[in-house]
């Protein structure tokens, strides 16, 4: 794990984003833990979450032209994204799309940089896959490469059959897909820290009845 891995799981619980209890997923499972980057609600909170995304391309070594945000999480995280790595890196354009196509004005679907060359997904999670089939379809409709997706948290769990969505995602499209951290770095984190032990077991007990393996 790495230092800005470390920092982005405390920063989680420090914001309310990370939460260990019981709660009820929309697969009916019930999850010893809780992520949801909705409450990165601020300027502060949503510029440093952009600096842990910039980071985590940044260690990837990802060629990458264009950052790109699906309406309507992924707009907010490209943009602190794309601003972030600017300061650690060099200017990177970002675009987002409509989930409307606008006939007047400037018109079109997509809002921002033209989606040419090398195009990175920028998202909080992958569920089902949804947002990521659109995304691909939208950049390679403009005549760019889908190029990866970039996610806070790859919780490594099972959908409806043994693969999780971000393997089925990375295999139906070959391409990668990062993450800022796994579900094995908060049991890492919370190994290394020496307290929750309750949450601790829990998750560990709850990645052996769920988990897949990278």
């Amino acid at each position: 794990m790495l230092d800005y891995q470390k920092e982005f799981i405390q920063y989680a619980l420090d914001c309310g984003v990370l939460k260990f209890g019981e709660f009820k997923l929309k697969s009916g499972r019930i999850s010893p833990y809780f992520f949801n980057t909705g409450l990165f609600n601020s300027g502060e909170t949503l510029g440093r979450l952009g600096q842990f995304y910039a980071q985590t391309l940044i260690a990837s070594k990802l060629d990458i032209d264009v950052l790109y945000g699906p309406a309507y999480k992924g707009i907010p995280l490209a943009s602190a994204t794309s601003i972030a790595y600017s300061q650690l890196q060099h200017d990177l354009p970002f675009a987002f799309n409509r989930k409307e196509v606008k006939d007047h004005g400037e018109g079109g679907l997509i809002v921002g940089a033209a989606l040419q060359g090398k195009v990175l997904i920028i998202d909080d999670v992958i569920t089902a896959g949804t947002s990521v089939r659109e995304s691909v379809e939208i950049i390679s409709t403009m005549g760019a490469e889908p190029a990866g997706v970039l996610i806070a948290l790859d919780r490594q769990e099972k959908g409806e059959k043994e693969s999780s969505a971000v393997q089925e995602v990375s295999k139906q499209f070959n391409i990668p897909v990062l993450s800022i951290i796994s579900l094995p770095h908060i049991i890492e984190f919370l190994e290394q820290q020496g307290h929750a032990s309750g949450a601790l077991e829990t998750i560990k007990q709850y990645r052996l009845k769920y988990g897949v393996e990278y």
